[in-house]
């Protein structure tokens, strides 16, 4: 007997989808109102900012609005239309692709409309049923996407745990001698829940030992790690290590679009095999303008990410201080973990939004695992230290309560509350 497709739909609602009638619009799909910056609306109140993703600060700052501006009134949004392969190709497209390619310290790289579908269209293409994938088991939603659409053999391995590693390439090596294909290996810069670098620097020297290639999505390295600000490579000294390197311009470069990088014959292979650019809109001239002039304060405007820093050092130091646990962050991601229910998160989160005015983003279960709660403030250049102390006084406050268990107290009413 055939079921009604969406029979299932009716009956479950997925793990977090069963919270919906109390957490949308609160803390699912929240609305921010107001220009990006430290200090935003939610609900009509001012809150301090910790879950915007605008690094450097670039999303609203004065020059990259002139040239944001200017480029759309010269060119709309459309332009240019079509696909890069057939009409939509253009020498700014170059001269960004170019200008990419030098500061991350590679031969050539190539845009990509978007950083979710381009890493998941770089893995499919990267790879053939007879190739195998080894990859961190925590790696980001879109890279297992992108490792879904093989059709071969893909082995993870422990969050950052080299041993693992070790024992999965082993098993790799094994299916590649029998297939006659390749083994690529996937991890991040910055893993961006946990804040950890990937370690790039011991998997590289991996390289001498077993044969595989090396992409490594830096979404959350790029612009705010290593000396210049070429990110997670360049912070641990093996950029050259990494065959195609990854990184989205929606963290620090405030805007919309992706990169790739490798050296000239990858790169060429990739561009005409990347489906999810070969038969999708190429980015609009207005982001790709727009992406030169940030990539131009990035390189000449290194108070950008020392200011971060700046912020960064104090709210962790800070934390850390008043005895929370950031676990092993090495980013300017900065979680916070503390134990507790669902029930209990959501209660706390409305206190410290309600309250003390202090808005950033929960992560609970399926996410993590049941019994935790994670608060993860995402720092920026735009942040001031009087906003780091008014956010320590208020996690100061909301751990004293979540203790001594005034949350669990009061989570069956702000479930209640929410719902009505």
């Amino acid at each position: 007997m055939i079921r009604d497709l969406f029979a299932k739909i009716y009956k479950n609602k997925g793990p977090l989808g069963k919270w919906a009638s109390q957490a949308e619009g609160y803390f699912i799909f929240p609305k921010l109102e107001g220009s990006i910056s430290n200090r935003m609306k939610f609900h009509g109140n001012e809150v301090i900012t910790w879950s915007i993703n605008d690094y450097l600060g670039l999303a609203n700052h004065p020059e990259v609005r002139k040239v944001d501006a200017e480029a759309a009134y010269e060119y709309g949004s459309a332009y240019p239309m079509g696909a890069r392969m057939m009409s939509g190709h253009t020498s700014f497209h170059e001269q960004l692709e170019n200008e990419l390619a030098e500061f991350v310290s590679k031969e050539s790289s190539y845009l990509l409309n978007f950083g979710y579908q381009g890493i998941m269209s770089t893995i499919d293409a990267l790879v053939g049923k007879n190739d195998v994938i080894v990859y961190d088991v925590d790696a980001h939603a879109c890279i297992i996407d992108g490792v879904r659409l093989h059709l071969g053999k893909r082995f993870t391995y422990r969050h950052n745990d080299l041993e693992s590693l070790k024992k999965n390439l082993e098993r790799a090596t094994k299916v590649a001698n029998q297939t006659g294909g390749g083994i690529l290996v996937i991890s991040e810069g910055v893993f961006g829940m946990r804040g950890e670098q990937g370690r790039l620097k011991e998997i590289a020297a991996l390289k001498n030992e077993y044969k595989f290639r090396f992409l490594v999505d830096d979404a959350h390295g790029f612009g705010t790690l290593g000396k210049s600000g070429a990110g997670t490579g360049e912070e641990q000294g093996v950029q050259d290590d990494i065959d195609v390197y990854f990184a989205t311009f929606a963290k620090s470069m405030a805007s919309t679009g992706a990169f790739i990088a490798a050296n000239k014959e990858i790169i060429d292979y990739l561009k005409y095999n990347l489906r999810s650019q070969v038969f999708a809109k190429s980015l609009q001239m207005q982001l790709v303008i727009g992406a030169l002039k940030r990539l131009d304060m990035i390189r000449t405007m290194p108070e950008l990410k020392e200011k971060l820093w700046v912020i960064v050092e104090a709210l962790q130091a800070g934390l850390r201080a008043r005895g929370f646990d950031l676990g092993q962050t090495q980013s300017c991601v900065t979680p916070v973990y503390l134990k507790g229910s669902i029930p209990e998160a959501m209660a706390l989160v409305k206190d410290l939004r309600e309250n003390h005015g202090v808005f950033c983003s929960i992560v609970v279960y399926p996410v993590i695992p049941k019994g935790l709660i994670l608060l993860r403030l995402i720092p920026t250049s735009m942040h001031t230290l009087i906003d780091v102390e008014l956010t320590l006084k208020a996690f100061s406050a909301i751990k004293e309560r979540l203790e001594n268990g005034v949350y669990q107290h009061l989570s069956t009413l702000v479930k209640a509350e929410i719902s009505e």
